[in-house]
């Protein structure tokens, strides 16, 4: 029989802003919990190499799941691409070592685990398919049922990032969970990730903003990263401008 964990906690979208991780890491839930998994997007930010050498302190309590912008760093430092639709994507994959970028490189898309309470859970990126898919708290029915097609019967909560907005809804039977963004948060500010079992309890820690704001600017080499910071950190970037921008992703607009 599989194990079973009592709790784990979810961290996605990190987007390397190690003062955000740090405040995760030291909640004491997540310090004490069995395992913490990683949904992806977790490097391309202002302090990548710093994030990934912290995580990897977590040793085998840590469960990887690659994103599509870590896949995009992957990529354009081995030659595959020449740019990175994000602004900072090529800053993070230039900051990065080359180990470090074999290590992103290797993470699996997906990956189940059973939670105490939640029976089989699926962990993922975008979606179960994908990592760039387009899926909110308000999509179609007839979206959940594409996106969700193929995932196995036995699944009966799906966790997924990418949009950096939490939530936990039913769709088709099966409860979705997007814990929302450690380091890029739209709509309101913190650090924002969720603990699983025997529910689902999704988190946002608080942390000193200006101070984080200060040290990014001060520590990091990216030419714009004052405005970057004070962006993202600050979440000025609404959840209502976010589903704007998102919502077509999800094909509402031809249906």
């Amino acid at each position: 029989m599989r194990e079973e964990y009592g709790k784990v906690a979810v961290l996605s979208d990190i987007h390397g802003v190690l003062p955000a991780l740090e405040a995760v890491l030291a909640e004491p839930e997540v310090a004490a919990a069995e395992r913490i998994v990683l949904t992806g997007d977790i490097t391309a930010g202002p302090q990548p190499a710093e994030v990934l050498d912290l995580l990897r302190e977590l040793g085998d309590r840590a469960l990887w799941l690659g994103g599509n912008a870590d896949r995009e760093l992957v990529e354009y430092r081995r030659g595959e691409r020449t740019e990175i639709p994000d602004p900072i994507g090529v800053f993070a994959a230039r900051a990065l070592r080359t180990e470090q970028v074999d290590l992103l490189a290797s993470l699996p898309a997906t990956l189940t685990l059973r939670v105490r309470g939640l029976g089989q859970v699926l962990f993922c990126h975008a979606t179960p398919r994908d990592d760039e898919e387009i899926v909110l708290v308000d999509s179609r029915p007839a979206r959940w049922a594409e996106v969700l097609d193929g995932v196995p019967h036995g699944v009966g909560t799906v966790v997924c990032g990418h949009t950096h907005m939490p939530y936990a809804r039913l769709a088709h039977g099966r409860l979705i969970v997007n814990p929302g963004s450690v380091g890029m948060p739209y709509g309101r500010p913190g650090a924002h990730w969720c603990l699983l079992g025997p529910g689902v309890d999704l988190r946002a820690s608080a942390y000193d903003i200006p101070a984080a704001v200060a040290r990014l600017t001060a520590e990091c080499a990216y030419p714009d990263i004052a405005a970057w910071a004070d962006c993202y950190l600050r979440a000025r970037v609404t959840d209502t401008e976010a589903s704007v921008v998102f919502g077509p992703g999800d094909g509402r607009c031809g249906s």
